[in-house]
């Protein structure tokens, strides 16, 4: 059977599972969830043994070291996948929520009704934790999925995705409702991008190249979730204690995800004595600083930023820096070279971060915090399926909300249109 024949069985499968779990009680699937959580635990040492797999041959291919820790699993990322799943649980289901409802003068009740999308491609990269964050929120969510990781994960999406699989079947749930695409061909992303007769949406979550390859070559809408080019400006007014931590947290803490820091923003009248002490804790950290003309001022050994470093995503221990003159230079620089992803000021004073909030164009805008928050966990949401940065249909962390769509649901006694 060629690929575009069994991606097209998979599909049409898919869309038949995807009528069968719009009508799933939310008990069910709580139920459902909680299992597949269990059995991530349950099984996690053949998980384990499949990642080593990857590993290893992330390794022999001299995978950046960036890839190759967001590809390692290890127990505690096994409960954190189990944790997520537990977490959706405990959180309202959407399909089935009346968004708004009203009487017409001629007696018809019109409800807006949250309904599931029906069946949704994600197309991924390096985190084989992406493979049960997607398959539970789009199984609360009333959604199928099918599910396209990298090859560099596959032994380990793989793994996870069969002990899911499994539970699914277990509990009379019709296969479609989760697929994984296991194939290594490349042919096989541009094949199913080309299903729009079953599949509804695609999302893919990887680096700038993947995601233009699936925009150019989808007929299926899509939503994109590109690179996190994310600043933190620290303005005149900021506590320099306070401004330490968050920058420091948002470079270090774990460089190589979306929503770390990229660039860091200083005003001019706080520059000579900020920068100092800040470079020096970076640099114990092994982050590497490229700096503007009066940054390298400032601090010896830094190297000179170029107009590329500030539109780089490093997504590792390297930093640009930028003194600028003003909080409307800070934020026509992050609205020209951000990718409007997740942006931060550091200030006590109200009318600046105000003016932070509203001028800046990302999804996630945060005052005296770090980037590192923009997380559909973090947020309270539960897993995500990742952090858009389009504006249509959803923006910043995708969770069970972002999952659906929404139909009018019309009640009348007779009425007909004159």
């Amino acid at each position: 059977m060629s690929i575009k024949q069994e991606l097209t069985n998979m599909a049409k499968g898919a869309q038949e599972a995807s009528r069968v779990l719009a009508g799933l009680s939310s008990e069910t699937k709580n139920r459902i969830l909680e299992a597949m959580a269990a059995d991530l635990l349950q099984k996690q040492d053949i998980i384990l043994k499949a990642n080593k797999i990857d590993i290893k041959n992330a390794a022999n291919s001299r995978l950046a070291r960036p890839l190759i820790e967001r590809l390692t699993l290890n127990d505690k990322r096994i409960r954190d996948m189990a944790d997520s799943l537990v977490e959706l649980t405990k959180l309202t289901d959407p399909v089935g929520e009346v968004m708004k409802a009203w009487r017409r003068p001629n007696g018809l009740w019109i409800h807006k009704v949250r309904t599931p999308i029906g069946v949704i491609a994600i197309i991924y990269e390096s985190r084989p934790n992406v493979t049960s964050d997607c398959v539970g929120l789009c199984f609360k969510s009333g959604n199928s999925v099918i599910l396209k990781g990298g090859s560099e994960a596959l032994n380990s999406n793989l793994a996870i995705f069969a002990v899911l699989k499994e539970v699914i079947k277990r509990n009379g749930i019709p296969e479609g409702a989760i697929n994984i695409v296991a194939s290594r061909q490349r042919s096989a992303v541009d094949a199913l991008l080309k299903l729009n007769a079953y599949i509804d949406l695609v999302i893919p979550r990887g680096g700038e190249g993947l995601i233009n390859k699936v925009v150019a070559s989808s007929r299926i809408p899509v939503i994109k979730h590109y690179k996190g080019i994310c600043h933190v400006y620290v303005d005149e007014f900021s506590d320099f204690n306070m401004a330490q931590d968050i920058c420091f947290n948002a470079k270090v803490q774990r460089p190589g995800v979306c929503n770390a820091m990229e660039s860091m923003l200083v005003h001019k009248d706080v520059a000579r004595r900020f920068l100092p002490a800040m470079i020096k804790r970076f640099k114990k950290a092994g982050v590497q600083i490229r700096g503007c003309s009066i940054t390298q001022k400032l601090v010896k050994a830094v190297r000179k930023a170029t107009q590329k470093d500030y539109r780089t995503e490093y997504l590792d221990l390297i930093l640009s820096v930028k003194v600028v003159d003003s909080i409307e230079d800070a934020i026509s620089h992050i609205n020209n070279y951000g990718s409007h992803h997740s942006d931060s000021i550091v200030t006590e004073n109200y009318d600046n971060a105000m003016q932070f909030l509203r001028g800046v164009d990302s999804a996630c805008v945060y005052v005296n915090a770090s980037t590192r928050f923009t997380d559909g966990y973090q947020f309270g949401l539960g897993a995500e399926i990742g952090i858009s940065t389009d504006k249509l249909h959803a923006r910043g962390p995708m969770a069970l909300e972002e999952l659906t769509t929404y139909k009018y649901m019309v009640f009348g006694n007779g009425q007909i249109r004159t």
